[in-house]
Protein backbone atom coordinates (compact mmCIF):
# COMPACT_ATOMS: atom_id res chain seq x y z
CA UNK A 1 0.00 0.00 0.00
CA UNK A 2 1.51 3.42 -1.00
CA UNK A 3 0.23 7.27 -0.26
CA UNK A 4 0.97 9.24 -3.52
CA UNK A 5 1.32 12.48 -2.78
CA UNK A 6 1.26 15.36 -4.93
CA UNK A 7 2.95 19.10 -5.18
CA UNK A 8 7.10 20.57 -5.30
CA UNK A 9 9.27 18.90 -2.49
CA UNK A 10 12.37 19.60 -3.70
CA UNK A 11 14.28 17.55 -1.31
CA UNK A 12 12.68 14.27 -2.82
CA UNK A 13 13.37 15.88 -5.87
CA UNK A 14 16.98 15.86 -4.91
CA UNK A 15 17.02 12.29 -3.52
CA UNK A 16 15.28 10.89 -6.25
CA UNK A 17 17.71 12.31 -8.83
CA UNK A 18 20.32 11.39 -6.70
CA UNK A 19 18.86 7.22 -6.90
CA UNK A 20 18.20 7.51 -10.55
CA UNK A 21 21.80 8.79 -11.41
CA UNK A 22 22.93 5.88 -8.83
CA UNK A 23 20.69 3.47 -10.49
CA UNK A 24 21.96 4.40 -14.24
CA UNK A 25 25.87 4.25 -13.15
CA UNK A 26 25.58 0.60 -11.69
CA UNK A 27 23.57 -0.15 -15.02
CA UNK A 28 25.94 1.61 -17.91
CA UNK A 29 29.52 1.11 -18.37
CA UNK A 30 29.83 4.16 -20.14
CA UNK A 31 28.47 5.86 -17.28
CA UNK A 32 30.20 4.02 -14.81
CA UNK A 33 33.44 5.07 -16.97
CA UNK A 34 32.09 8.89 -16.77
CA UNK A 35 32.28 9.05 -13.15
CA UNK A 36 35.21 10.81 -11.53
CA UNK A 37 36.23 12.37 -15.06
CA UNK A 38 35.97 16.03 -16.33
CA UNK A 39 33.18 14.81 -18.64
CA UNK A 40 30.75 13.84 -16.19
CA UNK A 41 30.14 17.37 -14.86
CA UNK A 42 27.75 19.22 -16.38
CA UNK A 43 29.08 22.61 -17.37
CA UNK A 44 27.02 26.08 -18.48
CA UNK A 45 28.00 27.63 -21.51
CA UNK A 46 26.46 30.56 -22.10
CA UNK A 47 27.16 33.34 -24.94
CA UNK A 48 26.26 36.99 -25.12
CA UNK A 49 25.64 39.77 -28.03
CA UNK A 50 25.51 43.27 -26.52
CA UNK A 51 24.81 46.34 -29.05
CA UNK A 52 26.28 49.61 -29.00
CA UNK A 53 24.12 50.65 -25.95
CA UNK A 54 25.43 47.37 -23.85
CA UNK A 55 21.51 46.27 -24.77
CA UNK A 56 21.03 42.27 -25.47
CA UNK A 57 21.43 41.72 -29.12
CA UNK A 58 20.90 37.65 -28.86
CA UNK A 59 22.70 35.29 -26.71
CA UNK A 60 23.04 31.62 -26.79
CA UNK A 61 22.55 29.48 -23.51
CA UNK A 62 23.81 25.61 -23.05
CA UNK A 63 25.78 23.47 -21.20
CA UNK A 64 28.42 20.26 -22.06
CA UNK A 65 28.50 17.37 -20.62
CA UNK A 66 29.65 13.50 -21.59
CA UNK A 67 31.21 15.29 -24.79
CA UNK A 68 28.25 16.67 -25.93
CA UNK A 69 27.34 20.92 -25.93
CA UNK A 70 23.23 20.85 -25.27
CA UNK A 71 22.29 24.16 -26.55
CA UNK A 72 19.38 25.01 -24.34
CA UNK A 73 18.53 28.53 -25.92
CA UNK A 74 19.65 30.76 -29.38
CA UNK A 75 17.93 34.14 -29.49
CA UNK A 76 18.47 37.21 -31.82
CA UNK A 77 16.54 40.12 -31.41
CA UNK A 78 14.43 40.80 -34.08
CA UNK A 79 16.70 44.39 -35.74
CA UNK A 80 19.58 41.62 -36.09
CA UNK A 81 18.17 38.76 -37.41
CA UNK A 82 19.66 37.73 -40.85
CA UNK A 83 22.97 39.73 -39.82
CA UNK A 84 24.97 36.33 -39.14
CA UNK A 85 24.76 36.87 -35.38
CA UNK A 86 23.36 33.50 -34.90
CA UNK A 87 25.10 31.73 -36.90
CA UNK A 88 28.38 33.22 -35.33
CA UNK A 89 26.84 32.63 -31.69
CA UNK A 90 26.09 28.96 -32.61
CA UNK A 91 29.99 28.57 -34.48
CA UNK A 92 31.27 30.52 -31.47
CA UNK A 93 29.80 28.08 -29.16
CA UNK A 94 30.68 25.02 -31.01
CA UNK A 95 34.25 26.37 -31.46
CA UNK A 96 34.65 26.48 -27.54
CA UNK A 97 32.54 23.27 -26.58
CA UNK A 98 35.21 21.29 -29.21
CA UNK A 99 38.70 22.94 -28.48
CA UNK A 100 38.37 23.70 -24.41
CA UNK A 101 35.95 20.82 -23.47
CA UNK A 102 36.71 18.25 -25.99
CA UNK A 103 32.82 17.70 -26.98
CA UNK A 104 32.35 16.16 -30.52
CA UNK A 105 28.81 16.53 -31.17
CA UNK A 106 26.04 18.99 -30.39
CA UNK A 107 22.45 18.48 -30.33
CA UNK A 108 19.25 21.07 -29.74
CA UNK A 109 15.55 20.93 -29.98
CA UNK A 110 13.80 23.68 -32.10
CA UNK A 111 9.35 24.15 -33.05
CA UNK A 112 8.76 24.02 -36.52
CA UNK A 113 8.22 27.63 -36.50
CA UNK A 114 11.57 28.51 -34.90
CA UNK A 115 14.52 27.38 -36.89
CA UNK A 116 14.98 24.07 -37.95
CA UNK A 117 16.02 25.14 -41.71
CA UNK A 118 18.53 27.62 -39.66
CA UNK A 119 20.47 24.33 -37.71
CA UNK A 120 19.93 22.38 -41.01
CA UNK A 121 22.02 24.78 -43.05
CA UNK A 122 24.59 25.14 -40.23
CA UNK A 123 25.21 21.05 -40.49
CA UNK A 124 22.50 19.53 -37.82
CA UNK A 125 20.16 16.56 -39.27
CA UNK A 126 17.27 15.95 -37.93
CA UNK A 127 17.15 12.58 -35.50
CA UNK A 128 13.88 12.74 -33.55
CA UNK A 129 10.29 14.74 -34.70
CA UNK A 130 7.49 14.91 -32.17
CA UNK A 131 4.35 16.04 -33.77
CA UNK A 132 1.67 18.08 -31.96
CA UNK A 133 4.42 18.55 -29.17
CA UNK A 134 2.77 21.42 -28.15
CA UNK A 135 -0.74 20.58 -29.89
CA UNK A 136 -0.45 21.74 -33.87
CA UNK A 137 3.30 21.98 -33.22
CA UNK A 138 6.21 19.88 -34.12
CA UNK A 139 9.39 20.00 -32.44
CA UNK A 140 12.34 18.31 -33.72
CA UNK A 141 15.66 16.86 -32.33
CA UNK A 142 18.87 18.22 -34.41
CA UNK A 143 22.48 16.78 -33.23
CA UNK A 144 25.55 17.89 -35.44
CA UNK A 145 29.26 16.02 -35.44
CA UNK A 146 31.48 18.78 -34.11
CA UNK A 147 35.02 19.03 -35.42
Amino acid sequence: MFRIETGVDREFGKLLRSRLRDANTAASPVLRALRGTPGERELPLQLWALDERDELAGGLVGHTWATWLHVTYLWVDGPHRGTGLGSHLLSRAEQLAHAERDCRHSRLETWDFQAPEFYKKRGYEVVCEIPDYPPGVTEYTLTKRLG
